[in-house]
């Protein structure tokens, strides 16, 4: 039977001051996703054996430290940025929808810094002492409005989630072009691709908050060939065998608006890089290590993630930050109740 939408889940209040405006009916269509979206996980799995509706597919959760850089602009040294550090990590690297490496599909990084201090926005997890960063393998979103996203989850629903991704009357002529940019991004390895938040956060508190976007990219310009004989785990194979021989290293840079143009709604707006320069701000180092183990893989699939373990110096922002706040939470709770699992935050 589904779920409620959980009382202690309030919709984001906006901050009109940075740009964001409600859409007509927002929150109540946010809770419309989520149901929609529980009912297709209740639908497609059964109990202790639910996944993720999205990024289901994990190349592996690894160990990280998140080494704040030494010389930030003072403008850009704010929350976990505002004094240099090392946090402990941990990040897990996965595909968009497939679990077909060899298919074009987006690629997901997920952060999550541990031992961070401070009150976080999570209702329920106030206290919790990670901050969560996430990122894909695009610098846009395919969906802008929330009647679209609603359209999408209702109208697939299925495992053909990719033929109908692209249809433009359910995203429309700009959301289909994205959507098949991302149908056919096809990577070798997990550890040489470039990330992007694809949407905007806060970035401090009061009068000096401004919004910025994410980048994560790696620190070597190494790329490796595709494998000839690659199977249908082959990301997963070389995030091991990089990981084998020593370890990687990425850069977390931020990205501060410059313009009125750039949007905190349209999560399909770019933020040219020509406008909006990005600044280092941490350094991403991965240790080598052994990663590919039951524990550790089970591990994978029970850990959250979502733009809201934040800082209120990371506030989420825009109309698809602010459904995720409905929709990854319940979702969650969703997964973890069908899967007789208690989770709480590492």
């Amino acid at each position: 039977m589904p779920m409620n939408i959980d009382a202690d889940l309030p919709y984001s209040d906006i901050d009109e001051t940075l740009g964001e405006r409600l859409w007509p009916n927002e929150p109540a269509l946010a809770g419309e996703i989520a149901r929609a979206i529980e009912g297709f996980l209740r639908t497609k799995y059964q109990p202790g054996h639910a996944r993720r509706d999205a990024h289901p597919k994990a190349h592996g959760i690894v160990k990280a430290e998140f080494r704040v850089s030494a010389d930030i602009p003072d403008e850009l040294a704010k929350g976990v940025f505002a004094a240099r550090k090392s946090y402990e990590a941990w990040i897990r690297f996965s595909n968009g929808l497939l679990d077909d490496d060899r298919d074009g599909d987006g690629r997901g990084m997920a952060i999550k810094l541990l031992n961070v201090p401070g009150q976080k926005l999570v209702e329920s997890e106030p206290n919790a002492t990670t901050q969560d960063f996430i990122l894909f393998s695009s610098p846009v979103f395919f969906i802008d409005k929330p009647q679209n996203y609603l359209a999408l989850v209702t109208e697939t629903g299925s495992a053909n989630f990719w033929s109908k991704v692209s249809e433009a009357f359910t995203l429309g002529v700009k959301g289909s072009l994205i959507a098949a940019k991302l149908n056919s991004n096809i990577i070798s390895n997990p550890l040489q691709t470039t990330y992007w938040s694809a949407v905007p956060y806060q970035l401090g508190i009061g009068s000096e908050r401004q919004a910025v976007k994410y980048k994560v990219t790696p620190t070597s310009d190494v790329i490796d060939p595709l494998p000839a004989d690659r199977g249908p785990d082959y990301l997963r194979a070389a995030l091991g065998a990089t990981l084998a021989n020593g370890g990687a290293t990425m850069t977390f840079r931020l990205q501060p608006r410059t313009l009125d143009t750039q949007s905190v709604e349209d999560s399909m707006n770019e933020w040219k890089e020509q406008d909006a320069p990005f600044y280092e701000v941490a350094t991403i180092h991965i240790p080598s290590q052994t990663f590919d183990t039951p524990e550790q893989n089970q591990f994978a699939e029970d850990i959250a993630f979502s733009p809201w373990h934040a800082l209120p110096e990371h506030r989420p922002l825009g109309v698809t930050n602010r459904l995720r706040k409905i929709i990854y939470e319940h979702v969650s709770r969703v997964r973890h109740e069908m899967n007789a699992v208690e989770y709480t935050e590492p």
